[in-house]
């Protein structure tokens, strides 16, 4: 904020990049206020309160965030601030919009639906702000942001000010496209973790992370810890999952209502949750008061998103914690991640907790993964249903397969026949046979369409007996 708020006073474009959580908001928020002051008034014409100042953040809850901010920063200038963002009803936003804001913070899809139904004119646009722009690239907002800045005035006419956290090749190009002979300003070295963040390692294979963020949890009491995972399928699995362990949890992901991420955020940030189970959307610029702890259920693929990740805790000064469950699959991810902060994170173990013992407590773990990478969820060690081999060779598809009680035997035949996947219709008296044979030719020819399997009650339900005549 030293650094950055007279470059912006003075009309500068700026290229700002920090470590998070040191106040990137207020760092562009305070000048823009400042100089937007003079034109501050109170007439009911929408014609005297333009958009002035558009400020683009790439997920709704930093949308919110960043406006949160500048109305509690402007209480008292007189100035408008609304926030547009999509997963709502748009015709709640219309009559806000439509009566005139001199600054509007919003997510670029949503923005340009309100350009297309006429609500917002961007015309008189005087500082263009772009925060979190390298999550824009990686959440391919980029031809948005091209036809936003297409509405604006030119380069040479507005202030343009790009904040991020962490810098890339491909940052540097849109900095040449949006900024005006930009001031660099970085006040820690590229791609940092905080320094007031205390890092650590737990090995453990997959199937004992469950147990391990269980046992973590319960012998600390620990409240707030907000767990990453990489999907949102995973998300949604662990929170129910977690529930069922007896853990006060909710998740938080984009498949998710605005509403339902709103509650579960408020819950979590009054400490009534003790985990918030999250996919990397909540990775970015969410400002949470003293947040403790930071899991890693699960590494991101991208190293960049771990500085983000642990950067919800160890704000503004504050201590924190963040902790990562590494599987041995994941290992590669782990070195990525200590190339790019150039140093060795600490590899810990949790006292009484055995992770080769949790995971043989967990034999369905590789069932339930592979019903997940069936919906999408992710890789999974076993072959994919569509490339299995045909069923008369089982012993082509696993080498040397470990011995199984009857039970995970019983199992296994189920996953084959699928029960759950919808079969043509046949009469009620057809044989044994015909049944084993239409599900034979199901398996054949793959899915398409509909028959698509279906994973959600997959091993849970007997197949139906036929019936006698």
């Amino acid at each position: 904020q030293a650094q950055a708020i007279p470059v912006v006073l003075a009309g500068l474009d700026v290229m700002g990049g920090a470590q998070t959580g040191t106040g990137k908001t207020a760092g562009f928020g305070l000048p823009i206020l400042h100089k937007l002051q003079p034109a501050a008034n109170t007439s009911p014409s929408p014609a005297r309160h333009p958009v002035r100042a558009l400020i683009l953040a790439p997920t709704r809850e930093l949308a919110i965030q960043v406006e949160e901010a500048i109305k509690e920063y402007g209480k008292y200038t007189g100035l408008r601030s609304t926030c547009v963002f999509g997963g709502v009803d748009i015709k709640q936003q219309l009559p806000i919009v439509r009566a005139g804001v001199e600054i509007l913070v919003a997510t670029p899809g949503r923005l340009l639906d309100h350009v297309e139904q006429r609500s917002v004119n961007l015309s008189q646009v005087e500082i263009f702000v772009l925060d979190e722009a390298d999550r824009m690239l990686d959440m391919g907002f980029i031809p948005d942001i091209k036809r936003i800045m297409a509405l604006l005035p030119a380069t040479a006419k507005r202030q343009n000010l790009l904040f991020s956290a962490t810098f890339s090749g491909e940052i540097k190009k849109l900095a040449d496209q949006l900024l005006n002979e930009p001031q660099l300003i970085e006040v820690a070295r590229r791609n940092t973790a905080a320094e007031t963040v205390t890092q650590a390692v737990y090995k453990c294979p997959q199937e004992a992370k469950r147990a391990l963020l269980c046992e973590l949890v319960t012998s600390r009491n620990l409240w707030q810890v907000l767990c990453f995972v990489r999907t949102k399928h995973g998300a949604s699995r662990l929170a129910r999952q977690l529930e069922k362990d007896g853990l006060a949890t909710s998740a938080i992901h984009g498949d998710k209502t605005q509403a339902a991420r709103l509650d579960a955020l408020t819950a979590f940030k009054e400490g009534k949750l003790q985990v918030l189970v999250a996919t990397d959307v909540a990775a970015r610029g969410l400002d949470i008061d003293d947040l403790p702890h930071v899991v890693n259920y699960e590494l991101p693929h991208v190293p960049e998103d771990y500085i983000h990740r642990i950067g919800r805790t160890g704000r503004a000064g504050a201590s924190g914690e963040a902790v990562s469950f590494v599987a041995p699959e994941e290992d590669k991810y782990l070195t990525e991640i200590e190339r790019l902060l150039k140093k060795k994170i600490d590899v810990v173990r949790l006292d009484g907790f055995d992770p080769a013992a949790a995971a043989a407590r967990a034999p369905l773990t590789r069932d339930r993964a592979a019903r997940g990478a069936r919906s999408g969820d992710r890789a999974s060690p076993r072959t994919s249903h569509r490339e299995a081999p045909r069923r008369e060779a089982p012993a082509a598809a696993r080498a040397a397969p470990p011995a199984r009680s009857a039970r995970e035997q019983e199992r296994e035949d189920a996953y084959a026949r699928n029960p759950d996947q919808p079969l043509p219709a046949r009469p009620a008296a057809a044989s044994a046979d015909a049944k084993a044979a239409l599900v034979h030719g199901h398996h054949a020819h793959g899915h398409h369409g509909k028959a698509r399997p279906i994973p959600a009650l997959l091993m849970k339900r007997k197949a139906p007996e036929p019936q006698s005549a």
